[in-house]
């Protein structure tokens, strides 16, 4: 098969390295443009693009995905089948050409959590299992003919840093198992169904990481570790935003929430609906990252 990959992000590095070891033939990438970050503002390539480079493989990297020399490329490559993973929404004509489709890798148990942010969204709402689902693009996001799934558990101690981590490597093996199904000839499609009740996975804005401490102490806990380690969960104290990345909680009635307090074995803690949260790790607006005490002991609360 003559295979186009789409991708951006590290997560889509894993499934494009195992497509290769198992010698699938990758005519060309397709991930973003490069963009200029930093003081120097110097091109900051996708891991996508690095690794692409890496293995000497043909990369495209279109401003607009309607464009006619965007496809007239992609035509020209004659690709068999196409394989999107954390990449923009792709115009119809595009996904619907190759004559086996256009398949994507969603990290979550569709048609749960379809949308942007399913890895945060999945532990902010105290969910215990997720996973991975490969299926056909068509019209609406998200909503394509199921080809095979696999699911996982989220541990207590997983945040949405080793949560993606985990569904990075489980989905890469997915997609082969899809490849070796349409590569055979018996990929089976399996409709999701639309009217049953499900979550939706929306993008992470500033409101989602405010912490509310009225909130119970188990969902700031899953509130914080939804977003850890990336955007972070957030509060306010001495006028400035200060980032909490982990802790534990103690449960017992508390006169009122939103209290700060330095306990005497130096920890901080704060009051919540049914007790204290206890940050471990934080980062004060304007400093590096740093354990409790180090930032208990630099600053007066």
């Amino acid at each position: 098969m003559r295979i186009v990959f789409y991708g951006t992000p590290q997560f889509a590095v894993a499934s494009l390295r195992k497509i290769l070891e198992n010698n699938y033939n990758i005519v060309a990438v397709v991930t973003s443009p490069d963009k200029p970050a930093g003081r120097g503002m110097k091109l900051n390539y996708s891991a996508v693009k690095q690794y692409a480079i890496e293995k000497n493989l043909k990369i495209l990297q279109p401003e607009n995905l309607k464009s006619e020399a965007f496809y007239n490329e992609l035509i020209s490559l004659k690709p068999d089948l196409q394989i999107v993973i954390a990449f923009r929404m792709l115009p119809e004509k595009i996904w619907k050409f190759p004559p086996l489709g256009t398949f994507n890798l969603h990290a979550s148990l569709l048609p749960d959590y379809r949308g942007a942010a399913p890895i945060n969204r999945a532990i902010m709402n105290g969910e215990r299992v997720t996973g991975v689902t490969t299926f056909f693009l068509k019209h609406e996001i998200d909503t394509g003919n199921i080809i095979l799934q696999e699911s996982i558990v989220i541990e207590p101690s997983d945040n949405a840093g080793t949560l993606h981590d985990k569904l990075m490597e489980t989905g890469a093996e997915l997609v082969l198992k899809t490849l070796e199904k349409i590569k055979n000839g018996v990929a089976i499609e399996i409709p999701q169904i639309h009217n049953q009740t499900y979550h939706l996975a929306p993008k992470i804005f500033s409101a989602d990481c405010k912490i509310d401490w009225k909130r119970n102490l188990n969902e700031i806990n899953n509130q914080i570790r939804g977003l850890s380690p990336y955007p972070g969960a957030f509060t306010s104290i001495n006028n400035k935003l200060l980032k909490i990345f982990n802790g534990y909680y103690v449960k017992e009635k508390v006169e009122k929430t939103g209290i700060f307090e330095i306990t005497n074995e130096k920890k901080l803690r704060i009051s919540c609906s049914d007790g204290w949260y206890y940050p471990q790790t934080v980062q004060y607006e304007g400093k590096r990252k740093m354990e409790i005490g180090e930032f208990i002991n630099g600053f007066k609360i």
